[in-house]
């Protein structure tokens, strides 16, 4: 089944008829998401298996003075779940009429009569509904009235004992900790952006870069990294990044990542790419000119080269995502 992208469940194709769905906003695919998706595709048997998420974030919704850094906008979300296996996601709005439905209209309304769900399956504390009315024993209840199972998943904890969540993600990433956000995530934090045209410093100083201009509110700190770069014909290639304002030449500037692609000489301007972060080299600096940076920029690009020599995956989603293999 080819895997597909919906955003209404106006005329529901008949082959997501009596599928697995889980649901939630998986804001990040990270590895407590990975648990409820990973019980939603078990034992599926032929049944389709579908992922049922919100557009924008709820909590955008009710909080709109407030930016929420997203950790996967919503293309990269549903080709990480398309990786994982689904044949499906649908990314229901999230607007004024939706967050007044009560529940028993969510439930018959949208499971029920939209989707035609089997089994529904979502995390333990999911609520659903006006002011969030509906929870894990109202859906199993409306579950054995409406004809559906419900399958309930615990909270994933790391290797601490800790609940694993988008937010403890997002702090590591603003914090400089990527090691520790990829742990999370299970897989290689990444972005995605077309490569646009810059000043072309780079290129003078023999560094040439890929520019990509990432939303405000990426949730990532400025600094060096080490990188996979990936092009639009799936090609990868190793990379040296560096994400900020360029303090030593343009202080003023918006924030860009720029990527040196390691032997590499192609024109990649307006191509959509995707560079996966694999480490946190250093903090961004402001140098004594550019022979200052030029050297620290020859030292970044050796120890990016390092790192990635000695790179392994950290699962078989992140072989496929950060590694190509499989995906």
């Amino acid at each position: 089944m080819t895997f597909q992208r919906l955003q209404s469940l106006e005329q529901w194709p008949d082959a997501l008829h009596g599928g697995v769905v889980a649901i939630g906003n998986f804001d990040g695919v990270h590895r407590g998401h990975q648990a409820v998706l990973a019980n939603a595709l078990d034992d599926r048997g032929d049944a389709p298996a579908i992922v049922l998420t919100f557009e924008p974030h709820p909590r955008q919704f009710f909080q709109p003075e407030t930016v929420l850094p997203r950790i996967t906008p919503a293309p990269m979300k549903a080709d990480i779940l398309k990786r994982m296996g689904f044949d499906a996601v649908v990314e229901l709005a999230f607007a004024e009429s939706f967050s007044k439905l009560s529940a028993e209209d969510f439930v018959k309304n949208i499971l029920v009569d939209g989707l035609h769900a089997a089994t529904v399956v979502t995390g333990f504390d999911f609520h659903f509904g006006a002011k969030r009315q509906g929870g894990p024993a109202y859906l199993i209840e409306a579950g054995a009235r409406h004809g559906f199972d419900v399958r309930l998943v615990d909270a994933f904890r790391d290797e601490e004992a800790e609940v694993i969540s988008s937010s403890r993600i997002r702090a590591a990433l603003a914090d400089g900790d990527l090691s520790h956000a990829n742990a999370l995530l299970g897989y290689r934090y990444r972005v995605a952006s077309p490569i646009t045209g810059g000043k072309q410093l780079g290129r003078t100083l023999g560094y040439p870069t890929a520019n990509m201009a990432l939303p405000e509110e990426a949730p990532l700190a400025h600094g060096i990294y080490a990188v996979r770069f990936h092009r639009a014909d799936g090609s990868v290639h190793n990379g040296v990044a560096s994400f900020g304002r360029r303090p030593t030449v343009d202080e003023d500037g918006a924030p860009l990542l720029e990527t040196f692609v390691f032997d590499f000489d192609d024109d990649l301007y307006g191509e959509d790419c995707v560079v996966s972060l694999v480490a946190y080299l250093r903090g961004e600096e402001k140098f004594n000119g550019l022979d200052a940076l030029k050297e620290q920029m020859d030292r970044d690009a050796h120890l990016a080269r390092s790192v990635l020599a000695q790179l392994s995956p950290l699962s078989g989603l992140d072989a496929a995502m950060t590694f190509g293999h499989g995906g």
